[in-house]
């Protein structure tokens, strides 16, 4: 047996344990009752909940592209500066990640309620007191707020790697900036959008703490619905993981359907 396969247990046994077991877990628990008989009654309880997976699914679709759309030109411009500007902008934009996220929903939780920064700023300013907490608009602002490093550093990782001399010889064959943009920066840094939006999505589309805290609970998602289940009242994790799995499997299909219309638009402007 070769040194690299006898290095690659530790890896096998980290996957065995920590996400093919949990996983036949919550397919078994989705796939029985609390007697333990087979059933499939359990997936039909999504039916009930159905306005809330799909609103779940285009918040965390709004989601993904806000951040992109953010982060795409302070990514780019991150990447043509000096490799020490760049890397120090980034590590202090990025300096969020490092505090629990449980405290950064606290801390917009304070700085959008009724009482909270933003009101005092505005009433300091003359302008009337706006209720935003317990909104979409307030769930979205904090999504946005805890995702949008995610996607600037995929993002960023990409566009240092595209060569100045590709973008210098489309200006010097008289491109413009938005056609440089379009036509060569664009394609070339196609996998750090997509590798962002997976990374983006996948978190959003199950988030519960921010929709919870910044929602006030009137603002269900489906991990809400989720949480509610095994934690709740209504303490069913047999239901529970049920819409796990079909919200892992409806994930997984948006998942693919993106990567392949942006993998099917980036091959035709190559070409």
């Amino acid at each position: 047996m070769s040194r690299l396969k006898i290095l690659s247990f530790p890896y096998i046994a980290w996957v065995l344990l920590f996400t093919v077991a949990p996983m036949l877990i919550i397919l078994f628990f989705a796939m029985t009752t609390k007697d333990n008989t087979f059933t499939i009654m359990n997936i039909s309880y999504i039916g009930r909940y159905f306005s809330v997976t799909i609103k779940s699914i285009l918040m965390a679709a709004v989601i993904t592209f806000a951040t992109l759309v953010i982060a795409y030109p302070f990514a780019y411009i991150l990447s043509r500066m000096k490799p020490q500007t760049g890397h120090l902008i980034l590590v202090i934009s990025v300096l969020p990640m490092w505090i629990n996220f449980l405290l950064r929903a606290y801390a917009w939780l304070t700085i959008l309620e009724n009482t909270g920064l933003l009101n005092r700023i505005l009433l300091q300013l003359g302008l009337g007191r706006i209720n935003i907490i317990n909104t979409k608009i307030a769930v979205a602002i904090g999504m946005i707020y805890n995702y949008l490093p995610v996607m600037l550093l995929q993002l960023f990782s990409t566009m240092t790697k595209i060569n100045n001399g590709a973008i210098e010889a489309a200006q010097d064959l008289g491109a413009g900036t938005f056609a440089v943009l379009r036509h060569v920066v664009l394609p070339l840094s196609m996998p750090g959008v997509i590798t962002g939006a997976n990374m983006v999505f996948v978190p959003a589309v199950s988030t519960f703490i921010i929709s919870r805290m910044l929602g006030g609970g009137s603002n269900m998602l489906i991990g809400d619905l989720i949480d509610m289940q095994f934690l709740g009242n209504t303490y069913n994790p047999h239901v529970g993981a049920a819409i796990s799995l079909v919200l892992m499997v409806l994930t997984l299909l948006c998942m693919s359907i993106m990567n392949q219309s942006v993998s099917e638009e980036l091959d035709g402007k190559l070409t």
